[in-house]
Formats: C-alpha cells, structure tokens, sequence
C-alpha cells in the first residue's frame, strides 16, 4: 500500500490539506485514479461513498485547473442537496492551501440556497461549482453560470442522478462545455443505463472498480439475529439500552419509518427519521442533529440515507433485511469510517436467512450469528412474544412440549382426539408425535398455536392440570 499522498500523484500543497484534514493514506479508489486523473484522462469509476471518491476526484481537478479564474473551471454535479453541501465542504477543506473557491448551487431553503446569493458568490469569483443539476441549470438559463470554460466535470453518484431523471438536465449542462473537457464519472452501481451515461460522455476512458468491500468491510464486524417480524422492536430496544450506540436504523418503507419512530419515541430515545417524503431541509436538519450529537439513532430509509457520510456512527442496524448485497454493503458502509471499527447487526427472519448465505459469499467475509444481548439488570422496554411465523418449519409447523404420554394411558390417535377435541384444532392441522411415558412433542400448525397455550391448558386429565410448552430451538 502507498503510504503517503504525494507517491500517487498529489502535489505536495493538496497533500498537507489532507493531513490537516486527518488523512493518514491514500484509499484504493485515490491510488487507482489519481495519476491517470491528473494526467487529464477520462475516467468511469464504480465506488460507493465513503471510498474516498471526493478525495480523488478533488485533487485531480484541483490539480488540473488554475486558482482565481473569471469563470468556473471545473463543475461537480451530484442529485441532492446534501451531496452538493457535502462536496462543497470537502473541496473547500482540500483547497485551502491553493487558492480555490468553490461555490454551491442547490434548491431548498437557507441564506446559501437564496438563488440571488448564489448569483452573487459566483460573480465575486469561483473556480469550482459543487451542485445539483436542477439547480445548476436554472442558473444557467438566467445567464448567472457560464461553462463554457470547464476543463473538468464531475458526474458523482451517477445512478442516482439517472434514478431521479435528470437525464435531461445532464444533457442541457453538458451541451455548452468544451468538447475537449476532462470527465470523471463515479457511480456506487454500473448497471447499462450508467454505462451507456459514461460511454457517451467519455473518451477513451479508464475503467475502475473499486468495491465497498476494500474500504469499509474490514473495520465492521458483521453480525444477524435470528429474529421474527413480531419480536423486533423488542431485540431493537435490547441493542439500544445495552449496547447504547450512535446507530443508524434502517427500514425497507417509509410507512415503517414512521411507524418505527412513533413506537421508540414513547421511550424517550433521542432520535429522529428521515424518508425520501420529507422536505430537503428538515432531513438536512435532521443530519446535522446526529453529526453535532444531539441525537443518537438516525432511523431511515435507503433513499433517504444514500450518500450520508457521518464519521462516528459506531452501529448499523438493519431492521429490514435488505434484498440486495449491494444496498447491504451501502447501509454497513455507513460505520467502520475513518479508521474506527464499528458493528452491523441485521435482523434475519426465518424466510430470509438464504440471504446471510448468498451475502457471505458476496463480500466474502463472515457474518456471525448472534443472540440478542440481554442484561439482567435493565428491564426489558418490551415485552418478548412467541413469534409462531419465525419458530415453524417451511410447512408451518411448530412444536409444542404436552405433559401428557404413554403413562397417561395415551398412544399418538387417542392424544391427537383429545387435543382435537379439547383446544377446537382441526385434525388437518395435527403434524407429527413423539411420545415419552410422562410426556410428548407434539406439532401443531402455527395457524392454531395460540388454541394448544391457551384453549388446552384449561383442560385437565383426571384431575392433572394440562401444561403446554413452545419449543423455540
């Protein structure tokens, strides 16, 4: 490994930037680009956020365009509001000992959003452009932005850009630019739409790949919980109260989002959520309250989340098990950053432990199961259920231990009648039988489970009280 900045092709004025910034090395994403970048070829990489993709692509173009210039020089676009910001941050932290001025360009609300703001802080002078396309173009059509001088642009997180249609706008940013441009596009995906994007606004391109893997896999341990749908919230709070991290939780809709935050709220966590629903500002609000601490658990959705990029996140919860192990590895990369360790634990029901599987063998690394943490000394915050849909086998049988057996004068027929009879079960729904002489496993279909806890132990058997327990392993 390249231990030093400058030994891939970063002068020496960008590099003290970086170790001002706390950088120690270069990533895999900064060694495979940057000498082919600053040496002016196109380039088409697939790295998700946090790889270090900023870090390359800025000192490429920093590297490449002069400082203090009447026009922009180079242009970074990327879908929302919270990547131009974000962007814009570390362009401006990598600049600070060469002189350039990076302006951005976004929609919402904020002094800085104020269009005549921005007007007015690209005519003082700016050398770079971090924004959105919708926003970029806008300017562009009241004559407040002239590329016709851009030396490098910037396509960060390409597919979501195509996901969010801004295929157009792309088209209309690009028109008036050099044809002799430099162009790096980064995408966390490469399906054919993204190839097809790059193919057309690239030549003779050098192709990375770079996988979240190398990056953030190593510094997370990856963990599952065997657990059903009913009994989540209740391993969700078992985590929370013991194991007390700054986690981001992750769900699969935005009607769970919600649903998920009202249940948590009426224990006083301090937390809050975001969905692809709510305004740019109030998710904007909502990041900034877990970067300053003043809240500990982040709950949201993959839209939402996509690009956040908060150091000290020491836990990923997945309480939705996603169905891709690529938005697997994007929701752990979220912890494990900047050198720290960190802890992803996915909550896996019965119906979705094929997916623990196909995902080892994806990131190739191991992901150990683990038991719910419990401390006899907190109190549960909810209370534990039996979760029939998660105990049963794939015929949807569970097993239920009866104090009753051969010595009780029964054999298999005469003690499926009785249970037929007396817990009102359907003699469908009666599976197989193993008899000791006290005692026998009987299963039951999960459809009638609650009838052999609650209907059967009213019964007697010559005056011994019927027992019945749910066998879990």
């Amino acid at each position: 490994m390249i231990s030093n900045f400058t030994d891939v092709g970063i002068p020496e004025i960008i590099a003290r930037a970086m170790a001002d910034m706390g950088w120690n090395e270069p990533t895999p994403i900064q060694v495979a680009s940057i000498e082919d970048g600053a040496a002016g070829r196109d380039l088409i990489a697939q790295a998700q956020t946090g790889t270090g993709k900023t870090g390359a692509f800025g000192s490429i173009l920093l590297s490449r365009i002069p400082a203090n210039s009447k026009l922009p020089s180079a242009i970074i676009l990327l879908p929302t509001r919270e990547l131009a910001l974000q962007a814009y941050g570390e362009m401006s932290k990598l600049a600070k000992y060469t002189g350039h001025v990076c302006v951005p360009v976004y929609g919402g609300k904020g002094a800085k959003a104020d269009i005549d703001y921005q007007i007015k802080e690209i005519k003082k002078g700016a050398d770079i452009i971090a924004g959105t396309p919708g926003k970029v173009k806008d300017l562009m059509k009241q004559g407040a932005l002239n590329l016709a001088e851009i030396k490098v642009l910037v396509l960060d997180e390409a597919d979501r850009m195509l996901e969010m249609g801004f295929i157009e706008d792309l088209e209309d940013i690009m028109r008036p630019m050099p044809k002799d441009r430099q162009t790096l596009l980064f995408s966390a995906t490469m399906d054919e739409n993204v190839k097809q994007l790059a193919y057309a606004y690239t030549n003779d391109a050098k192709e990375i790949t770079v996988s979240q893997d190398e990056i953030v896999l190593d510094l997370t341990k990856q963990y599952y919980i065997s657990v059903g749908r009913r009994n989540k919230s209740w391993a969700l709070c078992q985590i929370l109260d013991i194991m007390k991290p700054k986690a981001i939780i992750f769900c699969q809709t935005i009607k769970m989002v919600d649903l998920l935050e009202e249940r948590l709220e009426k224990f006083d966590y301090k937390l809050e959520a975001i969905h692809g629903s709510l305004p740019q500002s109030k998710r904007e609000r909502v990041i900034n309250d877990l970067r300053n601490d003043k809240i500990d658990i982040l709950i949201a959705t993959d839209v939402a989340a996509r690009g956040l990029d908060i150091e000290d996140i020491s836990c990923v919860i997945n309480y939705d098990m996603p169905e891709s192990v690529d938005t697997y590895i994007h929701r752990i990369g979220r912890t494990g950053r900047a050198g720290k360790e960190g802890t992803a634990i996915s909550f896996v029901t019965s119906g979705e432990e094929h997916l623990v599987t196909e995902f080892q063998r994806r990131v190739d690394m191991v992901i150990e199961k683990m038991a719910v943490p419990e401390d006899p000394e907190i109190k549960p915050r909810i209370k534990k259920v039996v979760d029939y849909d998660q105990i049963s086998d794939p015929f949807g049988m569970a097993k239920f231990k009866v104090n009753l057996g051969k010595g009780d004068g029964y054999n298999k027929v005469s003690l499926a009648d009785f249970i037929i009879r007396n817990a009102r079960i359907r003699d469908i729904a009666i599976g197989k039988i193993d008899m000791s002489d006290d005692s026998s496993i009987v299963e039951v279909h999960r459809d009638f489970a609650n009838r052999m806890t609650m209907d059967l132990t009213k019964c007697k058997h010559k005056g011994k009280h019927i027992t019945v327990k749910v066998i879990e392993e």
